[in-house]
């Protein structure tokens, strides 16, 4: 991973500015504005659901950020920072420029909150003057003066603002709960208004989420202010949890306190009716609405432009002098004044819209798919993480699956094309940010970890159930061992289509020589060359190499090796060049080592003709071919189910004495249809030898152009004269010797 300039800052911030921060974003706009809506059209348990179902995404997301934080030194950018030197600057960018973008659309959201506590003014203006200011005319200037402030000050005047917002905030809540019932006015007055407290108006629920979400939030607010903390560490898990925790008291008790003191018509059509409940609430609650809207506002101008800063520091925008840009520093704090810039640019953009409902819709879904992507990124890392990763907080991996499930069924739920839209954007960033950094590590590592340890397990439960598996419907697990990966490659072709679909392949370059350094790295070197040649053939094939002094021991090792599969394997394929026939010798003397395993063995012969893939594959039959059949005939349709032979068909040759021919094709044609193998009465060739003539010269007038040809020995072969029977077929192309341990059952 690339290290970014360490972010130097004289600031020491405890938990206090971590809590304060999330807690104030928490207790924000949608308290005061929107809740009594919830209320009024959901109702109690309705407006609960609401509540435990947002906690139920940003607790697991609070818990997971707090897991990150504590296992990397943490310095300036937030959550940004900390993903990234965790699982990379790939993952972080990704996640980074997501939460970058809520995190500035949410600062004109709350911008359009503040404007919000001026509508007493806005009122009277109305009144007195017969026509209706526009909104901007209080957010644009707001935010403005409030960008003015923080490119003059710093986080050091957002930190002091904190605590005499938050005074505020509480006050006004304090003063809302000491409040009385209120008695409807006669305009919202609704004599068939249902029950409030029971679950009203379904239909509407995830409607109301979307708005409601953005309160929940704030809780990772703090977590921006990474590089102004004396120990993130610390301060971040504790303040973040604290903040979240307390949010989720409070708004169970707003919503109770909403449901006993207005009726539901009044819930309703007043946003404002917090101020009809609470003491002095004409004053306090615009007061309150403004300060913690204003208090979230400068938690996002704070958080943003340090996430932006960040990533343009590690240099992750594919524009070198935009990334000097926006790294850029002011003053010995390293403030970042143009990432700031380009922040309120973009919130001024949104501030315009000045609708506060349609920008609570897409700041949720901003969040919900920042939150589901970190919470699956924790779950993985539960299963996949390497040894560095060593938090001293940690979370539990149902929790991260919990949230990210949750995410994605609630996103789907508000808008269900949004939702794939938003998930395409997220791997297009991906996508482009790969593209530019190359070398970073990114989601591959951390999906190979989780993988490995599924791989692990499966493995381990699979040897558990080997005995059960015996019984089981016979498949090929093949081993093949060869000196001659670089010379000939037809051999590497057959065990791909072996191990397509139905099988398993395990292929070992034969090193010969004595274990040492420098063998070993040949094998490495060789190793890469060929898992390299095969990233293309879209293979399955599993790649090794083998170090041993002979080719018989390095044979005995190959077949104690286990598969990586998780079965037994059952087969070995040697390999041999027809124009060199002396190869043939070392394969017949290590064929009864094979057998002392009960391994079936395939001899490959490669000749020198191209693949004919586009031709027949010809199984020959004979009558003393019982064991070998049903292992041939099944190779045979293993085979051709690789799409290099779509073209091909399996064609039957078996011999047979005269006056026998109808009565052996009845037999084997019922076998195959009992087996439902796609081999057709056509391709089914009952073959009768004349006088004086071989069957080996009839399979080489048959077999000439056949694409491959399967022709099984037997035990004996080995035994007497091999050399002659195998040397018979040099004059066809390609063919696959089969001797079977014991018959196989076509089921």
């Amino acid at each position: 991973m690339k290290l970014a300039e360490k972010r130097h800052t004289n600031a020491g911030f405890g938990v206090a500015p971590v809590f304060l921060t999330a807690i104030s974003t928490i207790l924000g706009v949608v308290l005061f504005l929107r809740f009594g809506y919830a209320v009024g059209t959901l109702g109690f348990w309705g407006a609960i659901f609401i509540i435990l179902l947002g906690h139920l995404i940003t607790i697991p997301t609070a818990l997971a950020v707090s897991e990150i934080a504590t296992n990397t030194r943490v310095e300036g950018g937030g959550e940004y920072f900390i993903i990234s030197r965790s699982f990379g600057l790939k993952i972080g960018s990704t996640i980074g420029i997501t939460l970058y973008f809520s995190q500035v659309i949410s600062l004109a959201f709350y911008i359009i909150g503040f404007t919000e506590a001026f509508t007493p003014l806005f009122n009277w203006w109305l009144a007195t003057f017969g026509y209706e200011l526009p909104r901007q005319i209080v957010s644009i200037p707001s935010l403005l003066l409030l960008a003015l402030l923080m490119l003059q000050k710093g986080s050091s005047m957002g930190v002091k603002m904190l605590y005499v917002v938050n005074f505020i905030l509480f006050a006004a809540l304090l003063l809302f709960f000491l409040g009385k019932p209120i008695e409807p006015t006669d305009e919202f007055v609704d004599a068939a208004s249902p029950n409030l407290f029971s679950f009203i108006n379904k239909d509407s629920f995830f409607v109301i989420f979307a708005i409601c979400f953005p309160a929940f939030t704030g809780m990772t607010a703090g977590v921006g202010m990474s590089g102004d903390l004396k120990n993130p560490s610390k301060s971040i898990p504790i303040g973040t949890m604290a903040g979240t925790i307390t949010g989720l008291i409070v708004y169970i008790l707003v919503v109770w306190k909403l449901a006993t003191s207005a009726p539901q018509a009044d819930l309703i059509a007043d946003q404002f009716i917090m101020s009809r409940i609470t003491i002095f609430g004409e004053y306090v609650i615009p007061l309150g609405l403004a300060a913690c809207t204003l208090s979230s506002a400068v938690g996002s101008i704070m958080v943003a432009p340090r996430i932006l800063q960040a990533i343009a520091t590690d240099k992750n925008i594919p524009f070198p002098k935009l990334n000097q840009f926006l790294a850029k520093g002011k003053g010995d704090k390293n403030e970042p004044f143009n990432a700031t810039l380009v922040s309120i640019a973009i919130a001024f953009i949104f501030v315009s819209l000045g609708n506060i409902n349609a920008v609570a819709s897409v700041i949720t879904m901003f969040f919900l798919i920042t939150y589901g992507t970190l919470c699956l990124i924790s779950f993985l890392n539960h299963f996949g993480s390497s040894p560095s990763y060593r938090p001293r907080f940690k979370s539990k991996w149902y929790f991260s699956l919990g949230g990210f499930v949750l995410s994605v069924w609630v996103m789907f739920k508000i808008d269900s094309i949004y939702t794939v839209l938003s998930y395409l954007a997220i791997i297009i960033i991906y996508l482009f940010i790969e593209h530019y950094n190359k070398s970073e590590k990114g989601v591959v590592s951390i999906f190979r970890g989780a993988l490995f340890q599924l791989n692990r397990l499966l493995r381990v439960y699979l040897q558990k159930q080997q005995d059960t598996m015996d019984n089981e419907e016979w498949r090929p697990s093949v081993i093949c061992i060869s000196p001659n990966s670089f010379e000939r490659d037809k051999v590497l072709i057959l065990m791909k289509w072996i191990s397509h679909q139905h099988g398993f392949g395990t292929y070992f370059h034969f090193i010969e020589g004595y274990y040492s350094k420098q063998t070993y790295a040949e094998s490495r070197e060789t190793l890469h060359q060929l898992i390299k040649s095969q990233h293309g053939e879209g293979s399955a094939l599993y790649i090794d190499t083998m170090i041993s002094p002979s080719y018989t021991s390095a044979i005995a090792q190959v077949i104690q090796t286990p598969s990586i599969s998780g079965m037994e394997n059952n087969m070995v394929l040697f390999e041999y060049n027809k124009n060199q026939p002396e190869e043939l010798n070392r394969i017949i003397d290590n064929i009864n080592l094979t057998r002392a395993g009960n391994f079936d063995v395939c001899i490959f012969a490669q000749s020198t003709y191209p693949i004919r893939n586009k031709n027949d594959i010809h199984v020959w039959i004979r009558a003393t071919d019982e064991k070998n059949t049903n292992l041939m005939i099944l190779l045979g349709y293993i085979i051709i189910a690789h799409p290099d032979w779509k073209q091909s068909h399996i064609k039957l040759f078996i011999t047979s004495n005269k006056g026998e021919s109808d009565l052996v094709k009845e037999g084997l044609s019922e076998r195959i249809a009992e087996g439902r193998l796609p081999i057709t009465l056509a391709n089914i060739e009952i073959v009768t030898l004349g006088e004086g003539q071989s069957l080996n010269n009839l399979i080489s007038q048959k077999s000439r152009m056949a694409g491959l040809t399967l022709i099984g020995f037997r035990e004996e072969i080995i035994k007497h004269e091999p050399m002659d029977f195998f040397s018979e077929f040099n004059e066809i192309g390609d063919v696959l010797f089969v001797n079977a341990s014991q018959s196989k059952e076509i089921i």
